[in-house]
């Protein structure tokens, strides 16, 4: 595919199907977004208080105001949890309203999940159409990890929805004629998203400055006056709450777990900082697996958690610049293409890389850039499927996608004996399918892109 593909998708003509058209997208939204509530609410009990940790600083901020400001584990304010109290906030409010249980605990990180889905959903509909955007939303719903989290009270959860609306925010940036506020709303995002989980959020910085600055519509002075302005944003939205913790009198507050020195910008900085990086986190353990590198995603840690669709997500980047190259800068497709590989890109270099601390849950913060990716680029190609280059590319994705997620399931046991061989031939057919869509009725083309 070292050429482009010259067939674009070529616009649907105003008819009198269009409202009918209108209708179906609004229902398979619903759908998706019903599917994906189902799937994180139903049995949530049988996670019980999940994360004990985090669920005793529920049960302290619930009843004393200062164990839920500063996210205390217990209500006597001996010392707080590990991490900035954001992610409790939310809980402890659901607490206090319905009262501690692990219903109130554990239903506002679902329906963060429910929020995230709807978020991308929107952010791809924006460049690429619905088909993308449902099959974006559905890949992030059914990622493992997305599973997990977004039924667990791990700080993760509002994470990944603050960083999905932030990416939102990007988009709308670059877009022409766009208000100098949502580049802002970046900033105030990703700064709640800090108060999360800390430098972990940051990791998207660096892609959301450089795409918006090298893509957006706007000029170059208002470019860099707006980046500006979404620094000091960005900044404010983080930086007041460790400006309030190094203020208080350390008499009359916790002591801030997970720092050696009672500091929260110590802590910020160090163990859930450049600590994570260097395995130089004093009080952790580092990295005891010594499986730095990219295969640490395929490894028996996070394989199962997201690596499968991985190479599928690369096919589908590269195919997709591919395809924009000729585009002008500021064409909206490439840029949602450049801002969310980037993301997963940077994101996976991170973790396969780090020399601290590495969780396999990790892995849920690059499910959404997957998802995007996996719908931008694969509608890409699918819309030029008569071109035998790009209907090569879909089936040799759609092939290696089968046998990488056969061989995790043999690998690490499925729950079902006979979900490998389910897959296998599913995937099979897929490809099959897949590499003769271009010749096929279209009823049975819309059955081979379901089933791949």
């Amino acid at each position: 595919m070292t050429a482009v593909l010259s067939r674009a998708a070529t616009p649907e003509t105003p008819s009198a199907s269009a409202p009918r058209t209108a209708v179906g997208e609004r229902v398979a939204l619903g759908v998706l977004l019903a599917a994906t509530a189902a799937l994180y609410l139903v049995g949530l009990s049988a996670s019980g208080w999940a994360n004990a940790f985090y669920s005793a600083a529920v049960q302290a901020g619930s009843s004393d105001a200062t164990a839920m400001l500063f996210g205390s584990s217990d209500a006597s304010n001996a010392i707080t949890v590990d991490k900035t109290p954001a992610a409790l906030w939310v809980m402890d409010v659901s607490a206090r309203i319905f009262g501690l249980n692990s219903w109130s605990v554990l239903v506002p990180q679902a329906l963060m999940g429910v929020a995230a889905v709807a978020v991308l959903y929107a952010a791809v509909r924006r460049v690429s159409g619905p088909p993308a955007a449902l099959l974006a939303g559905a890949v992030l719903a059914l990622t493992p990890a997305a599973a997990l989290i977004f039924r667990f009270n791990n700080p993760d959860a509002l994470l990944v929805l603050m960083l999905v609306l932030g990416a939102y925010f990007v988009q709308r940036a670059c877009a022409p004629d766009s208000s100098r506020w949502w580049l802002a709303g970046t900033g105030v995002v990703v700064g709640v998203a800090f108060l999360a989980k800390m430098l972990q959020a940051f990791l998207v910085l660096p892609v959301f400055g450089l795409v918006y600055l090298l893509a957006a519509a706007a000029p170059w002075p208002t470019r860099l006056r707006r980046l500006a302005g979404a620094t000091a944003a960005l900044i404010v939205s983080s930086g007041w709450y460790l400006l309030l913790v190094e203020l208080w009198p350390a008499s009359s507050r916790p002591y801030v777990g997970g720092s050696q020195d009672d500091s929260i910008v110590e802590l910020a900085l160090g163990y859930n900082g450049i600590g994570r990086l260097t395995g130089e986190e004093v009080g952790g353990l580092g990295n005891l697996n010594f499986d730095v590198g990219w295969g640490r995603l395929f490894g028996s840690g996070m394989g199962t958690h997201i690596a499968w669709l991985l190479p599928a997500a690369l096919v589908c980047l590269v195919a997709g610049l591919i395809l924009t190259r000729r585009a002008p800068r500021t064409d909206q497709q490439r840029i949602a293409l450049l801002l969310w590989g980037g993301w997963l890109l940077l994101t996976a270099a991170v973790f396969s890389f780090a020399n601290g601390i590495v969780h396999a849950y990790y892995t849920v913060a690059l499910a959404p850039a997957l998802g995007a990716v996996l719908g931008i680029g694969a509608t890409l190609l699918w819309r030029r499927r008569t071109d035998v280059r790009a209907t090569v590319a879909m089936a040799a994705t759609v092939a290696v996608t089968t046998v990488l997620a056969v061989v995790l399931l043999v690998r690490d046991g499925a729950v079902l004996s006979w979900l490998p061989v389910a897959v296998g031939v599913a995937g099979a057919a897929a490809t099959v399918l897949v590499a003769v869509s271009g010749r096929l009725p279209r009823r049975v083309e819309t059955a081979a892109a379901l089933l791949a």
